[in-house]
């Protein structure tokens, strides 16, 4: 094997090794936050990383805590409830990446489970201390608005949205 073989092979790895550390921290997010762990949440931003969802804005790991920790959030979960994110894509880009899925929140009613929202969301994220954290994921819902289609479409061509 060549040296330009190797380097070539260790590259590739690197590549999906991030790929799939971005995938594993996406897809913590919903037991994460079904189970009301507050810090764990949080651990997934950096420390100044943004959540928007449908206007709401976070500035801070310290603001998606106090999301999880909320009388709304709270109620929800001790209601029953299922935040559900599919599959993500991820694009690297040496320390930075882009991340785009779907997502549904599913409540419990009386009569059983329904989908109470689904969802687009688009995520970046940087390498910081070593570990791949959010510092910025914007959430749309899927109900036709135009700029829930921009989220995916610029998520999956590895770019931040167009505003």
């Amino acid at each position: 094997m060549t040296d330009d073989r190797l380097a070539e092979l260790e590259r590739r790895l690197r590549r999906i090794e991030d790929e799939r550390a971005i995938e594993r921290a996406i897809a913590s997010y919903g037991p994460l936050v079904d189970a009301g762990d507050a810090d764990a949440v949080a651990e997934l931003w950096a420390a100044d990383g943004g959540y928007d969802v449908e206007g709401w804005q976070m500035h801070s790991r310290a603001d998606v805590a106090a999301m999880v920790r909320s009388d709304a959030h709270q109620g929800l979960i001790g209601r029953g409830c299922c935040h559900f994110l599919g599959p993500a894509v991820a694009t690297v880009d040496g320390d930075d990446a882009v991340a785009v899925c779907q997502s549904i929140l599913v409540t419990r009613r009386d009569d059983g489970f329904a989908v109470w929202r689904a969802g687009a969301n688009h995520f970046r994220l940087r390498r910081i201390d070593g570990r791949w954290q959010v510092v910025q994921r914007s959430t749309r819902a899927l109900d036709g608005n135009p700029e829930a289609r921009n989220l995916l479409a610029a998520g999956i061509a590895g770019l931040p949205p167009r505003t």
